[in-house]
C-alpha cells in the first residue's frame, strides 16, 4: 500500500483527534447521568465506544470508508444534538449550547466532517494510477 502524503497523513491525524475527542465527551456525559433514557443512555454509551474505535480506524486504516465514517458520525451526532435543540427534543430529552461539553462537541463534529472531507478529496487527488 502506498505512503499517504504528508498533507493527508496530517488531515487523518486531525479527523480523529476530533472524532476521540468528541467520543470522549460523549462517554463523559453519559457517565454523568447526561444520556439517560432508555434510547439516549444506550446511545451516548455507543457514541463514544463507536467514536474511539473509528478514531482509530482512521489513522491505521488507509481507506477512504473510515474517512467517511467519520464524516458520517459528525453529521449525525451533529444532526442529533441540533434536533435536540428544538421544541420537540430528541427522544424526550431537550438541550442547548450552555455547556463545555456541547461547546467541545460541536466543534470537534465540525472539523470531523468539514476535514475529513478534505482528506477524502487531498486523498483522492493524490492517489497513484492504477
Amino acid at each position: 500500500m502506498p505512503r499517504l502524503a504528508p498533507v493527508a497523513w496530517l488531515l487523518r491525524v486531525v479527523v480523529a483527534l476530533a472524532v476521540a475527542v468528541s467520543a470522549v465527551v460523549h462517554l463523559y456525559l453519559w457517565n454523568q447521568g447526561y444520556g439517560t433514557g432508555i434510547w439516549l443512555g444506550p446511545a451516548f454509551l455507543l457514541q463514544g465506544i463507536g467514536g474511539l474505535v473509528l478514531a482509530v480506524l482512521v489513522v491505521v486504516w488507509r481507506s477512504i470508508w473510515p474517512l467517511l465514517g467519520a464524516v458520517g458520525f459528525g453529521a449525525s451526532t451533529l444532526g442529533g444534538f441540533f434536533l435536540a435543540t428544538t421544541s420537540g427534543g430528541l427522544f424526550g430529552v431537550h438541550s442547548a449550547l450552555d455547556g463545555w461539553g456541547e461547546w467541545t462537541s460541536l466543534w470537534t463534529e465540525l472539523i470531523a466532517i468539514v476535514v475529513g472531507i478534505a482528506a477524502i478529496v487531498v486523498e483522492r487527488r493524490h492517489r497513484p494510477p492504477a
